[in-house]
């Protein structure tokens, strides 16, 4: 693919960085940034990496102008453009429409170049400084490139397939991701930030971003939970993750499993990054059992102290003036003593270090829990599948214990296939045949819609029923921190509805379990401990994914659906 031109970099009138000064953000039921300060470059690709609900989103939406913060400041060069989960377009726009829109501001500025040229012809005053300023922005935002850009965008986000006539409002949750991604880039902001910009994206899509920032020189701030993404594109890390500060600072927020604190910054790949975040839990780990090992022991020295020598036993002397001169040696050495262990208390029970929270771990996948003996031949077996428009014929089979790995480009049916499998869609061509009684899960891309007011528990009982409920508690599979579990639904974040999908789909685990794009929105964590459930999970497992490191790392069959795709 050819390089891409630079694109703007920051306004010449405005602040060279983003800048975030001591941002705090709380809602209502909880605190998800406290005390938050970074600053992007012009020019550098800082992303924001953290477990799900640690106020990634929260954050750039902070630096967006979205939310006002409780405390703190933030500046950022010229214009700012933020892509997240929700369109910033009216849904009743058409492709066609949002497109032109999107390139609208940048085109107005050669428009404003002939008009400053024109008033320049006519000796207006000032025309002079008015063409300069018009000319200079034009050439920031590459003006005259617009028509190349928009082409290279739309093709490579895979929406030069699209009708331009459909309307936003009909078009899959994948195909308005990336047509907001496209809307964001092409208006070609002086800051930019972008949340989880790659999971509805191909290889191609994928590609087609990374050149994007590696040329934009502006600053631009991330959150991606995407590791080969973050391998290739970022030159800053920032983690919100919890980092070791001092139990004062902290109080009884220490059990929370988000940050909040600040963030940790990290110059690096983040390959390299796993190793030293590894390295520095073990000595927050050690750092905290040997404070707390030391605050017994003065806690215990400071008891016993009290007392020194035998102060139960009288003077060898009845003298008073012996008396009285035991007595008060012995008060002044229990003094000293008593004051040097309750100095060397406080001063640890002030400056240690915060408990390292318990990290919320995948307990991994269970045994499906009426397993059958199955015989040596498929389990299910689809033969020359197809659904016009959206799919072209496909055949496969699946073991007891198969493990296929879906790929292919946007748009070439993978999420339709499993759809299939599932029975949640019938084919126009082909057959899908299954052992009786087979049990099939499916976990879609498309989050689930559910009852909002709902806290997670309930919504988790509603869908799996109470009395699996109550045989798997939703706390048993690692999935949902205990915290959340009796917050609304409404108030998780993206990445915490999925984790509630994929815990409504092992609550009975299947005897074929369907993933589709199951590393989308969940943390670098999570998706690592998913990744080797999967190799041991007793029953039949058909991923789709463009996941980068689950393509290389997988061990099983593979089905690559062809690159001629079917949006339409």
């Amino acid at each position: 693919m050819p390089s891409l031109p630079p694109l703007p970099s920051s306004a010449a009138s405005g602040p060279e960085h983003l800048r975030l000064d001591g941002v705090s953000v709380s809602f209502p039921d909880r605190r998800v940034l406290t005390d938050v300060s970074l600053v992007v470059s012009s020019g550098e690709r800082a992303c924001l990496i953290g477990e799900n609900g640690s106020g990634k989103s929260t954050l750039l939406r902070v630096a967006a102008g979205l939310i006002d913060p409780d405390t703190g400041s933030v500046r950022s060069p010229g214009t700012v453009g933020l892509h997240h989960q929700q369109a910033p377009f009216d849904l009743s726009l058409t492709v066609d429409e949002v497109l032109t829109r999107s390139t609208a501001a940048v085109r107005d500025l050669v428009t404003q170049v002939e008009r400053a040229g024109e008033a320049l012809a006519r000796e207006e005053p000032g025309a002079g400084a008015a063409l300069d300023a018009a000319l200079e922005a034009a050439r920031r935002h590459r003006a005259w490139e617009i028509d190349h850009r928009a082409d290279q965008v739309a093709h490579g986000l895979g929406l030069a397939r699209l009708p331009r006539r459909h309307r936003a409002a009909e078009l899959s949750g994948g195909q308005l991701s990336r047509l907001s991604l496209a809307w964001t880039l092409l208006r070609t902001p002086d800051t930019l930030l972008l949340d989880e910009p790659t999971n509805h994206l191909d290889d191609a899509g994928t590609e087609l971003l990374t050149e994007l920032l590696r040329t934009w020189t502006g600053p631009v701030l991330v959150a991606s939970h995407d590791r080969a993404f973050l391998d290739e594109t970022a030159t800053t890390l920032l983690d919100l993750d919890p980092a070791p500060l001092a139990h004062a600072q902290v109080g009884a927020d220490h059990d929370s499993p988000g940050s909040g604190f600040g963030l940790t910054r990290f110059t690096g790949s983040y390959t390299a990054y796993l190793e030293q975040r590894r390295e520095e839990r073990q000595r927050w780990v050690r750092r905290y059992r040997d404070e707390q090992q030391e605050r017994e022991r003065l806690r215990r020295r400071v008891h016993a102290d009290h007392t020194v020598g035998h102060g139960d036993r009288a003077p060898r002397t009845e003298a008073r003036a012996s008396r009285k001169f035991y007595a008060d040696r012995n008060a002044k050495v229990v003094s000293r003593r008593v004051n040097d262990a309750s100095t060397a208390l406080a001063r640890l029970e002030r400056e240690q270090v915060r408990r390292p929270p318990d990290r919320l771990r995948f307990r991994g996948l269970p045994a499906p829990a009426r397993t059958r003996p199955h015989g040596p031949g498929p389990i299910l077996t689809a033969t020359g599948v197809a659904v016009a428009g959206r799919l072209h014929p496909v055949s496969l089979a699946v073991g007891a214990r198969g493990r296929l790995l879906v790929t292919g480009p946007n748009g070439c049916g993978k999420s339709t296939l499993l759809a299939l499998l599932a029975g949640h869609l019938h084919p126009d061509r082909g057959s899908v045949t299954s052992t009786s009684r087979l049990r099939v899960g499916l976990l879609a891309q498309e989050a689930v819609r559910r009852d909002g007011s709902l806290t997670t528990r309930q919504a988790y009982a509603r869908a799996v029923g109470r009395e699996l409920a109550e045989q798997h508690p939703l706390a048993t599979l690692g999935l949902i921190a205990g915290r959340d579990l009796d917050r609304p639904v409404r108030d998780l974040s993206v990445g915490q509805r999925r984790r509630l999908d994929l815990a409504t789909v092992l609550a009975d685990p299947p005897d074929l379990l369907l993933l589709d794009e199951p590393t989308n929105h969940l943390s670098l964590l999570l998706v690592s401990e998913l990744e080797l459930g999967l190799a041991d999970y007793p029953g039949a497992v058909v991923v789709a994914s463009h996941d980068r490191w689950l393509r290389e790392d997988w061990v099983g069959e593979r089905l690559q659906l062809s690159g001629e795709t079917l949006e339409r």
